[in-house]
């Protein structure tokens, strides 16, 4: 109903933008009359009207953050931009910065923010208890951790009824591959190429991005394999994954009546109902188990869409067909629903579940909290027992009263919002909308991804599909930052923008990203042509 409430404010208030001069500070358009339709490429596009105001910035002036950044905090390079932006506060699917600049949030934290930055009703139960009581460690009982505990495990399928209360997805991770060995008693743990499963020293192993490799010694007895990437990989068509846009990459398999494919025997599918993209990829996990690994495993680690390697879907059925070889092997079969999960793929509250496979153990964070560092691990009442027989898992912040608090309050707003519904239409209608400009410009090679979890990846050229120069990435990134449009990142090479905005996000604003990218593109060309 809130949801509801703001889209209609939204409608009149754009509508009412589109035809009347505005000459508010946080409007571009002066007193000119002009529709968003119609944009040049020397218009910044309109942003939509925002009923937030922030309070006025009075804390560290801009160079004095960046001396303390340089001099106290990790060398590592981590922020966005040139000149990276000095946030101040935020409301829903806004961000503002210390300059007063507002930006449209599409990223979320890195695909956090669940149901909306200091969501009202969220900000409240957290004020409330922090009134209350903030910590006890879980040698106290509080009725929070059982009042989530009840809640979260009624959105599980049986028999994924335990549930491990911690930090982060890293931890979260750490503790599923030790569940996978004390279960199993085998080592050997699968991951594909391109995952990210953390950047502790246990995950690292599990984690296959070059950026997080060291030299040093870390994730011992992990192997990798081939990532089902229908895209960027060997084998891939028109029909390959889950989601309302498909890869340009052509096959000879014309579509059913569900626009999905035909079974029939053609170029990439086969009479036994499968397609064969699908087939060459499991021949390369049935190749993995068959040199790299032991004869009995731990287990097998996936996410459900690849987040930090670019949105990467992976073909119909295959996650199933894996499933079901690990489990021969004697291993279990873990999610990571860590940027999946929590209804942002529309169709399904967890991403495993669009796999249609049900999986031994499912490690959650990041959305589950909407920032608020929280995570879990929820597994049968089997292997949790394995774990407690071999280690005495304590954990000294999981599961606070005031994370527990939080996380309730979550799983209430993404039921009273409609969240999951909202990602599921707002989602598709992104999709497509960003589609076009796959047919628009040659620089953009893929379009893809599932609700509010998006991928465009960007290419040289769509015959060659190799990466656009991260440079050029790079520019088309503050091109769109300047227009008010925040975007992730990812891809081996950095050369694809993640879209995962809050799920509170609304059609109009999907417009405005939409006309901000396509301007940011197209003075990307104009740029090329001098």
């Amino acid at each position: 109903m809130a949801l509801a409430w703001r889209n209609l404010q939204k409608a009149f208030s754009l509508e009412t933008s589109l035809r009347i001069p505005q000459m508010c500070p946080s409007s571009s358009l002066g007193a000119s009359w002009i529709s968003v339709s119609r944009l040049t490429l020397h218009t910044k596009p309109s942003m939509p009207s925002c009923d937030f105001s922030p309070e006025r910035y009075q804390s560290l002036p801009y160079s004095r953050a960046l001396e303390i950044h340089k001099k106290h905090l990790s060398p590592v390079e981590t922020a966005y931009f040139q000149k990276p932006l000095l946030l101040h506060q935020g409301h829903m699917e806004w961000l503002f910065d210390s300059e007063g600049n507002r930006y449209l949030d599409f990223f979320s934290g890195i695909v956090t923010v669940s149901v909306g930055h200091c969501h009202p009703k969220v900000t409240a139960v957290a004020q409330t208890q922090m009134d209350r009581l903030w910590h006890t460690s879980s040698v106290f009982f509080h009725p929070q951790m059982h009042e989530y505990a009840e809640k979260l495990s009624a959105l599980l399928p049986e028999p994924l009824k335990v549930i491990f209360l911690v930090n982060s997805g890293s931890e979260a991770n750490d503790l599923a591959m030790m569940m996978a060995r004390a279960y199993s008693n085998h080592t050997d743990i699968i991951s594909f190429r391109g995952a990210y499963h953390g950047c502790s020293p246990y995950t690292l192993g599990l984690t296959n991005v070059g950026t997080f490799k060291v030299k040093l010694p870390s994730g011992m007895g992990c192997r990798s394999t081939m990532c089902p990437d229908v895209f960027r990989g060997p084998w891939g068509g028109s029909y390959c994954r889950d989601s309302p846009v498909q890869t340009v990459r052509k096959c000879s398999c014309a579509p059913g009546p569900n626009g999905q494919g035909r079974r029939v025997e053609c170029h990439f599918w086969i009479a036994a109902d499968c397609c064969q993209a699908k087939e060459q990829y499991i021949e390369q996990f049935k190749e993995t188990l068959n040199t790299s690994v032991a004869k009995s495993i731990a287990g097998f680690f996936a996410e459900p869409i690849q987040g930090v390697n670019g949105i990467v879907q992976y073909p119909k059925e295959f996650l199933k067909e894996a499933f079901a070889l690990v489990r021969e092997r004697g291993g279990v079969c873990i999610a990571d629903e860590v940027q999946t999960g929590f209804g942002r793929l529309g169709s399904h509250f967890w991403g495993f579940q669009t796999h249609d496979v049900l999986p031994d153990i499912v490690t959650m964070a990041k959305g589950i909290g909407n920032g608020f560092p929280m995570a879990a691990v929820v597994t049968t009442p089997e292997i949790a027992k394995s774990l407690a027989n071999c280690l005495h898992h304590f954990n000294t912040f999981g599961g606070s009263p005031l994370a527990c608090a939080i996380g309730s309050a979550v799983l209430e707003v993404i039921k009273e919002d409609n969240l999951q519904k909202n990602s599921q239409e707002v989602g598709t209608y992104m999709l497509l909308k960003f589609a076009e400009l796959r047919d628009e410009f040659d620089i953009v090679g893929d379009v893809r991804g599932k609700g509010l979890m998006i991928g465009i990846e960007m290419v040289q050229d769509k015959m060659s599909r190799q990466p656009l120069p991260k440079t050029e990435v790079n520019q088309i990134h503050e091109d769109c930052k300047d227009m008010g449009l925040l975007l992730g990142r990812g891809g081996i090479f950095s050369q694809t923008f993640r879209i995962a905005p809050p799920m509170c996000i609304t059609k109009l604003e999907v417009d405005f990203a939409f006309e901000v990218f396509r301007s940011a593109l197209t003075q990307h060309m104009e740029r090329r042509a001098k």
